[in-house]
């Protein structure tokens, strides 16, 4: 048997779509499972709207998922000349005819018509392939159906009564992508495409493109099968719009989502692994994945349950890989990719990579995406740490006890052994003596030193940060407490 042959064929016309993206890795995990080749093409006919820096976003991303080509990336900006002997044999053998009408005259002509599209105007007229505004439309049939046998839809009919005459080149001499497609394919012997659905009405005129180069004359080539995908849909099972949702597989990476996460979550929209589980690793969804499983239902891409999962895998890395992977978001290497987000809040020189080793297990159990590892550590590099109004108020302002805990948690802290047990200690002295719970007398401190009343364990953080930082902040927060001002900051280093 010979090894099956699958392309991925986006156009680069904007961000890597996360549909796209689906569509890639199930090409990708058939490619695998079935021991086959994965081919890159990158559909770059489309001059108007094209624009190389999505074709490095999506060379990039599909790098950062794992999915490298086998072949390709092929372009078909290159490949005209195949393209022009396709259109030349289809007019050599009949099949297509020049046409200049307007979409305004065929929007007059046809607007009473029952059954909307091209009428036919051109069909009989005989007009060259030259001259201004001319495209060139392909000879439907007039009777009968095209069938599309579909892995995951089975048997799908399209009568030819109801389809019109389409376009295959431009006037401007641009063959459209569905002529293109057809070339391509049976130019790279493609055994399977798969792609989404909302290309499945396109397949009909594919087949006959196909058909009809081999009635001309052209080398017969074996059919592919076709698999269209379930569409992705978001929270109103309304499509997934550029416009509407966060689809851009780039933002996610900006967001430090986890490739494995992605991958994994992507397999999940539109197929199910064996079991229950459904944190599944890529060598499990290569072996179990099959096309005749996916369903044909929607998919709903739920970020919640994504960003719930990419948790978990952050959760499952050891403790140095996390501090490497959270690296472009805490230290960014000049001349090595960083999120597009900007730098962290802190200056360069105050990052001290040995504080941040000794916190990144305490943070690594409490972020669902690498984006969030500077906001929970920014009080340990910045010379004052930047207080959240509402938890200053919350903690201090209201609590006409926060100014005798700050005092004495300072005097406690002047003495005391400096690491996270000693600290506690000290603390939980300090909390009997006001009369208070451990939890309520460590509010007024965790916000007075981190600006917030949430973040890593409080203990842990102070032993990080140093003696002296801490004595300094909580003398700050004091005085600012005792001026009974709940709307000053502190300073922001």
């Amino acid at each position: 048997m010979t090894a099956p042959r699958v392309r991925f064929a986006p156009s680069p016309t904007g961000y890597f779509h996360v549909g796209s993206a689906r569509t890639a890795l199930f090409n990708w995990l058939f490619a695998r499972q079935q021991g086959g080749v994965f081919v890159l093409r990158i559909e770059d006919t489309d001059t108007e709207r094209n624009r190389e820096e999505w074709v490095d976003g999506i060379l990039s991303a599909m790098a950062w998922l794992g999915m490298e080509p086998d072949e390709g990336p092929y372009r078909q900006s290159e490949r005209s000349g195949l393209y022009q002997q396709a259109i030349d044999t289809l007019w050599g053998g009949g099949q297509l005819y020049a046409c200049d009408c307007t979409r305004e005259e065929v929007e007059a002509r046809t607007k009473n018509r029952a059954t909307p599209g091209y009428d036919g105007h051109c069909r009989d007229r005989g007009l060259s392939r030259q001259g201004d505004g001319r495209a060139l439309r392909f000879r439907a049939p007039d009777e009968g159906a095209t069938v599309v046998h579909d892995l995951i839809r089975g048997e799908v009919r399209f009568p030819h009564e109801a389809m019109e005459d389409f376009v295959v080149v431009k006037s401007s001499g641009q063959p459209l992508f569905v002529l293109a497609n057809v070339v391509d394919d049976r130019d790279m012997r493609i055994t399977h495409v798969i792609r989404g659905e909302d290309l499945l009405p396109t397949t009909p005129k594919g087949l006959l493109l196909w058909k009809a180069l081999e009635a001309a004359g052209t080398a017969a080539v074996a059919l592919p099968a076709f698999a269209h995908l379930p569409m992705l849909v978001n929270e109103q099972r309304k499509k997934l719009s550029k416009r509407r949702d966060p689809v851009a597989v780039e933002s996610y990476r900006d967001e430090g989502y986890l490739p494995e996460a992605f991958c994994n979550y992507l397999a999940l929209l539109g197929w199910s692994p064996a079991g229950d589980d459904e944190k599944v690793d890529a060598a499990v969804l290569v072996e179990q994945f099959r096309l005749e499983d996916v369903h044909h239902a929607p998919a709903f891409f739920d970020v919640a349950k994504f960003t719930h999962l990419n948790g978990e895998y952050i959760r499952d890395l050891e403790v140095g890989q996390f501090v490497d992977r959270s690296r472009p978001w805490v230290a960014p290497v000049p001349g090595e990719w960083a999120p597009a987000s900007g730098s962290p809040p802190w200056p360069p020189e105050r990052f001290r990579p040995e504080a941040f080793g000794e916190l990144a297990p305490l943070v690594q159990e409490r972020v669902a995406r690498l984006d969030e590892v500077p906001h929970m550590i920014d009080f340990v590099f910045l010379a004052q740490p930047v207080v959240d109004e509402g938890s200053w108020a919350k903690a201090v302002a209201r609590d006409e006890g926060a100014k005798a805990i700050l005092d004495a948690a300072a005097d406690a802290y002047a003495t005391c052994p400096w690491e996270a047990e000693a600290i506690r200690e000290a603390t939980v002295a300090v909390a009997e003596a006001s009369g208070r719970k451990l939890g309520k007398a460590q509010a007024p401190i965790r916000v007075a030193v981190t600006g917030r009343t949430v973040g890593p364990p409080l203990f842990e953080s102070l032993a990080v940060l140093g003696r002296e930082v801490v004595l300094e902040r909580l003398a700050v927060a004091s005085a600012r407490a005792g001026d009974g001002d709940g709307e000053r900051s502190a300073p922001a280093g």
